[in-house]
């Protein structure tokens, strides 16, 4: 069966099914709809949980082994396989299927994937979960849904926003969910419970660390490259996920890109910083960026961002923070000479 996010939790309400395969590249929710999946199993008897992660040379076996090994009491068990790369190939594929059919009353199988394109959604392994179980695809919250979804997470957590903060939240975080959520969480620790205006929104944000994304950005697109890498390291020891940052990174490069390319067809500088809404405290650090960088440095950063991002959600065994680290240092300098 097909399950929907808003179906889920009516779902779990009821007996558990013998498997679930949640999918989708909105990190924030589809970890939520893992979690939910996980205590409600808990709830309904099973404690015992075995999680595996197929990387570069992952065993199949080792999921066969799974499915045949026994609890001394005899517990009910969660099987859990991460695939980041949401691609099994031939064997993997096999071993899914074969572990479907046994998943049952005393063994739940739980599959994530990154967003499965169509063509795999027609594939043997997916549409035997689905066939045993519930397919759940994540989908991204639509721009236009974003101020309502922010506006529902703030509630939640006992604050009351004006309309003016739910939009300077939803502006500043641009769709990325996994930002909003920390936003808010940053919100109701500094401001607490209760009303909460936009400026009040905006000085709480601002204020609430030395070490933020934003910042960072600004550090490197100024140039400072020492400052950049302290607050990245700052930032990583607070516990901001590498997904965050590397969002900002990626966000800030394709702008700088789509202004230098704009500089090398005839467009002025100022036009197309107004066309992009850059704010004018910040049109001088871009200015001297563009003026430190060809449009080629910047494309071929995006490149190096997408590898990080896809190491920070664990699609390639590589670290998202040494990746980072280059971004930023080339950033802050001149990326033809640094690369």
């Amino acid at each position: 069966m097909k399950l929907s996010a808003n179906q889920l939790s009516a779902h779990l309400q009821k007996k558990l099914l013998p498997c679930y395969l949640v999918t989708g590249d909105e990190v924030l929710t589809a970890n939520e709809a893992l979690d939910a999946i996980r205590a409600a199993a808990k709830e309904q008897g099973y404690d015992s949980r075995e999680l595996l992660v197929q990387t570069s040379g992952f065993d199949w076996g080792d999921l066969d082994r799974a499915s045949g090994s026994l609890s001394l009491f005899a517990e009910k068990r969660i099987v859990e396989l991460k695939m980041p790369t949401g691609k099994p190939g031939t064997k993997g594929s096999t071993a899914i299927c074969d572990f479907v059919r046994r998943a049952g009353d005393d063994l739940l199988f739980v599959v994530s994937a990154p967003k499965i394109a169509k063509q795999g959604l027609k594939s043997k392994w997916v549409s035997a979960l689905e066939a045993s179980g519930a397919l759940l695809q994540i989908w991204p919250v639509a721009i236009r849904d974003l101020p309502a979804w922010i506006n529902e997470r703030m509630k939640r957590v006992g604050l009351q926003p004006d309309r003016d903060a739910v939009c300077l939240i939803a502006d500043r975080v641009e769709g990325n969910l996994l930002a909003a959520q920390q936003e808010i969480e940053k919100l109701r620790l500094l401001h607490g419970e209760g009303p909460l205006s936009a400026a009040e929104a905006d000085a709480a944000v601002a204020n609430s660390s030395r070490f933020d994304v934003y910042k960072l950005v600004d550090a490197a697109v100024s140039g400072n490259a020492a400052r950049a890498i302290r607050i990245l390291q700052g930032v990583r020891t607070e516990g901001v996920d590498a997904v965050i940052v590397m969002w900002a990174l990626t966000r800030e490069l394709r702008t700088l890109a789509g202004l230098s390319d704009g500089v090398r067809t005839g467009t002025s500088l100022s036009a197309g910083m107004q066309k992009e809404r850059i704010w004018q405290s910040r049109q001088a650090l871009v200015r001297a960026c563009i003026g430190r960088h060809r449009a080629a440095d910047f494309y071929e950063l995006l490149q190096l961002a997408r590898r990080a991002d896809a190491a920070a959600k664990g699609q390639l065994r590589e670290d998202p923070w040494q990746l980072a680290t280059r971004i930023v240092l080339q950033l802050s300098g001149s990326a033809s000479r640094a690369a």
